[in-house]
């Protein structure tokens, strides 16, 4: 399989099998980091890294992603380049494309990124957008993987703000690998109906089911609990408005305890605010595997970058 070329937008755009491809070579890449092996997939290409929003885990995991396989990365903040502001995201897509061999995207309207992918004539990767953030889904599917040993048939729940980038990414990737996913939210934060509707077309195929619902009791026979801050970058001006309404939805031991499950893990994208959408016992406890997610993010953000631009 190659996915040579390829930009990498949102989880919509592949099918099951290059999803399980990417996974595999997440871990074969992951395995190589840890021996120590230093590769060149990559070498002589150079990419930008084009932050909007600030960054830990994607800024970090591209970095180093270029340079453990031989590339260059050139990191391009708010103030550097005048994207869309005043240089049109067309002609900045056109020059970037002439001098860098992929850009990677991390910002706010999902459009900016897919102009860059149509304009600029190379492969452009999604670090996160306003709607979606599929490095991240990779990232949670292979310590899904790690630690369950499969995907399909596992019991996914996303309790909290269920329209945000993080529930819609999810949704699509469960619904495409055969989790069977659950989202507990109050029906003001649910997904928009015509995403849901999608996402169970791509059931029919893998055999998972998509459930929403505003009553916690869903979380029983869950393999996982997944959450995500009650307040997005952009939406400050919300926080007393959302903690309010998401109270009742914190994932406490209480709620890890309604699982019926001993085994049931706990997953968090990070950053997390603590005592809002999850407690400090929960994030700190043996069910919490947030730091082997966050590492993955690493080895997940390599596996796409070497699949759609190195030479292997």
């Amino acid at each position: 399989m190659t996915l040579k070329g390829r930009s990498f937008l949102t989880l919509k755009d592949f099918t099951p099998e290059e999803i399980d491809y990417l996974l595999v070579l997440a871990e074969h890449l992951k395995n190589k980091k840890k021996a120590g092996i230093v590769g060149d997939t990559m070498k002589g290409k150079n990419v930008a890294l084009i932050f909007e929003k600030p960054s830990t885990r994607t800024r970090c995991a591209f970095t180093i992603g270029c340079t453990d396989e031989g590339a260059h990365p050139e990191y391009l903040g708010r103030d550097d380049i005048q994207l869309g502001h005043k240089e049109s995201i067309e002609d900045t897509a056109r020059v970037l494309g002439r001098m860098f061999d992929a850009i990677e995207f991390r910002g706010f309207e999902h459009e900016k990124v897919e102009k860059l992918a149509k304009y600029s004539g190379v492969p452009v990767w999604n670090g996160l957008t306003d709607d979606y953030h599929p490095t991240q889904i990779l990232a949670d599917f292979l310590t899904l993987k790690e630690h369950f040993g499969r995907l399909a048939g596992l019991k996914l729940v996303f309790v909290g703000d269920g329209r945000n980038n993080m529930a819609n990414s999810l949704m699509i990737g469960s619904a495409k690998m055969g989790v069977n996913f659950a989202i507990i939210a109050p029906k003001s934060l649910w997904p928009k109906e015509d995403l849901v509707e999608l996402c169970r077309e791509y059931t029919k195929k893998s055999g998972s089911t998509i459930t929403l619902s505003e009553d916690i009791a869903e979380v029983k026979d869950a393999d996982a609990i997944y959450t995500d801050v009650w307040c997005s970058m952009g939406e400050e001006d919300k926080a007393a408005e959302r903690v309010a309404l998401l109270r009742p939805y914190q994932v406490n031991k209480k709620m890890m305890d309604m699982t019926g499950k001993d085994t049931t893990i706990f997953l968090h994208c990070l950053p997390a605010v603590k005592g809002n959408e999850v407690t400090e016992e929960v994030f700190e406890s043996p069910a919490s595997l947030v730091f082997d997610e966050a590492e993955n993010r690493l080895h997940s953000i390599k596996a796409v970058m070497v699949a759609t631009l190195g030479n292997i």
